[in-house]
């Protein structure tokens, strides 16, 4: 049998976006590898009609979109040889595809209008004044926040707006808006597109609006009034009304969305009261994307919602809300026909993304892209842990694939990132890797992660509190729990958030041996001023700002207890994370080594953010053999 190591990546096919036709019985939707030899990904679109095949050339294709009458297969393409993006066409039955228009810019998504024209959403960069002579102007003058963006540069002068574009080239944009443009849907009969939009990023980041504008008439129609957050949007079949996923942020971004039907004088039906999250929450290092959508059809209205561990598709019909597809995995993505038939893509602990078909009632396995069978897999096994407060946390521990009754194991707890996220029913690389070297893997759900409703993840003013305890309880509880846990040698690591916790736990007990904290947190402080998200987000989480909260903020910092570090610990980050910026490393890593204690810094240039789920091959087996080294090196296996 073969073991996993971090070069197993490159043989891994991340499949995204699928794309159902309006037939209900084929599928377009994208499959992605690595290129190792250009240490980039190849990337085009696959087909099922019956059969299963590549359908365009790649190698950077993405978001496949079929016409209204299932002859066409839009879809986005960029060259290395120019800049920008191309909107793309070919015949659904096959042949060459035919560029339609060339955007120097950034096409961010599309959808049909009719047969002839689609909707696209492109990210427009402001032209600098050019200059006849003299060296190039490259200075970067900023007048608001936020200035940048992960995975993204430099945004302050990047706007998106909405073109209309013919099948003949003809290009027209639609929009001159201010503020910026998360979503759009154009309604069926082809009269109006809607469409999402933050009116005012800079002051007031967590609202924004829905908007209607009439295709060939005037100005966009306001819907919202600038007191909630709109997410997700559809039109209802007859083009009369849309469903619309809409946080009250009653608790900030804390809050889950619930979803309601207004007609377009904005008058608002709440349809589902459900306290869970609308999209996929569940964590994963081994999956394409896909965009989290609703889908209103003659048989009802569909979206995701994330169920603890579990990620599914619901449907609201007749007054009522009911699982549609379910059971023990994650749904990644999914696409639904006027028929109701679902093109959708699981994952699970032991199988990456995979296709399937959902048809009259009964669903259909359509690819195996990722044959694991010849692999020595480790199965989580799941446990609760009641806390000290009384409430019931989902946990999880893999034993190491070589494992053997009576033998004691070193056990690296896991921390997933958000907090608003969840581990669940999906494949991780990284854990696989750790259990086939020897290691016993243990994660949990604490609380400010997301699928237990809103009082669950609410940890407000409260970061290395309630959400410390009980990743310990859970440690506590594996330990008396399951006899091969060597407590001796425990390890810890987590990315984002549960970088932050990676670095609050050494500061808060030397109970743990070893430490990898990835893309973290150390001062909030510094994160509040030099990332895409700090401004609203520490103030959102934490409770006010650097200076009406100083306490707080220092309180809540690990930087603030560095003295108090003895477990030695490795920091990885990359150079280009406007997410949570690289000082966040520095910073830790200075304060340790001037204080003498061991610490390791691991800088990934060219990187964001995104490194363990995007970044470039080489990085992502790079940052897996740190991480596995460290540990082995710590823990004496």
């Amino acid at each position: 049998m073969n073991t996993f190591s971090s070069k197993t990546f490159l043989r891994f096919k991340f499949a995204g976006d699928p794309q159902i036709d309006p037939s209900g019985n084929r599928i377009a939707f994208t499959l992605s590898h690595s290129n190792e030899k250009q240490d980039g990904y190849d990337k085009s679109i696959y087909m099922y009609d019956g059969n299963l095949f590549q359908f365009t050339k790649g190698p950077s294709d993405s978001s496949p979109r079929w016409s209204p009458d299932g002859k066409e297969i839009a879809f986005i393409s960029a060259s290395k040889d120019e800049k920008g993006s191309n909107l793309m066409s070919i015949r659904s039955d096959g042949g060459e595809s035919v560029k339609i228009a060339h955007f120097d810019d950034q096409i961010t998504d599309l959808a049909w209008l009719n047969s002839n024209e689609l909707i696209l959403s492109v990210a427009l960069k402001a032209k600098r004044k050019s200059k006849n002579e003299g060296p190039k102007d490259d200075v970067h003058e900023i007048e608001k926040i936020p200035f940048w963006s992960n995975g993204e540069g430099f945004t302050y002068d990047v706007k998106v707006q909405l073109y209309l574009v013919g099948k003949n080239g003809t290009k027209k944009c639609l929009t001159k808006e201010r503020g910026d443009i998360f979503t759009f849907a154009p309604s069926p009969d082809g009269k109006n597109v809607a469409f999402v939009e933050a009116l005012d990023l800079e002051h007031n980041p967590l609202v924004s609006d829905l908007f209607v504008l009439k295709i060939g008439f005037g100005e966009p129609k306001k819907i919202t009034n600038s007191d909630v957050s709109v997410g997700n949007i559809c039109w209802s079949p007859n083009s009369k009304e849309m469903a619309v996923a809409i946080s009250d942020l009653k608790h900030g971004s804390f809050t889950n969305e619930r979803l309601w039907i207004t007609n377009l004088n904005g008058n608002f039906t709440k349809i589902c009261d459900v306290d869970l999250a609308k999209g996929n929450s569940i964590n994963s290092d081994s999956r394409g994307g896909s965009p989290n959508k609703i889908f209103w059809r003659d048989s009802g209205i569909y979206f995701m919602m994330t169920d603890g561990p579990l990620s599914k598709i619901y449907k609201f019909f007749d007054g009522k809300v009911s699982e549609i597809i379910n059971g023990e995995r994650s749904v990644s993505g999914f696409n639904v026909a006027p028929n109701g038939n679902i093109a959708f893509l699981s994952m699970n602990f032991t199988s990456l993304d995979e296709l399937y078909l959902y048809k009259n009632g009964k669903e259909k396995k359509i690819s195996r892209l990722n044959d694991l069978r010849n692999f020595s897999i480790s199965v989580p096994e799941h446990f609760d842990v009641i806390s000290s407060d009384g409430k019931k946390i989902d946990a999880w521990i893999m034993k190491p694939t070589d494992f053997q009754k009576g033998k004691k194991y070193p056990t690296i707890l896991e921390v997933h990132g958000g907090p608003r996220t969840a581990y669940g029913n999906a494949f991780f690389l990284e854990f696989q890797m750790l259990t086939s070297n020897g290691f016993a893997v243990l994660f949990s759900n604490p609380r400010g992660s997301d699928g237990y409703g809103e009082e669950f993840s609410y940890i407000h003013g409260a970061y290395g509190k309630r959400d410390y305890k009980d990743i310990m309880e859970v440690v506590d509880e594996a330990i008396k729990r399951f006899d091969f846990v060597d407590e001796k040698r425990l390890g810890i690591t987590g990315g984002s958030y549960g970088g932050y916790m990676t670095n609050w736990v050494v500061t808060q007990t030397d109970r743990f041996k070893s430490a990898v904290s990835q893309r973290s947190i150390s001062n909030w402080v510094s994160f509040f001023g030099t990332t895409d998200i700090g401004y609203f987000f520490g103030p959102d989480q934490l409770g006010g700002d650097p200076w009406s909260n100083p306490g707080g903020y220092a309180e809540m910092s690990p930087l603030t207890y560095v003295k108090n570090v003895k477990t030695p610990i490795m920091f990885i980050h990359s150079m280009e994370d406007y997410r949570c910026y690289m000082v966040e490393a520095f910073q830790f890593f200075t304060a340790l080594r001037y204080l003498n204690k061991e610490a390791k810094l691991a800088l990934f240039p060219s990187e964001n953010h995104e490194l363990s789920r995007s970044g470039k091959p080489y990085h992502r087996i790079k940052r897996l053999d740190l991480i596995l080294d460290w540990f082995k090196k710590h823990l004496e296996i």
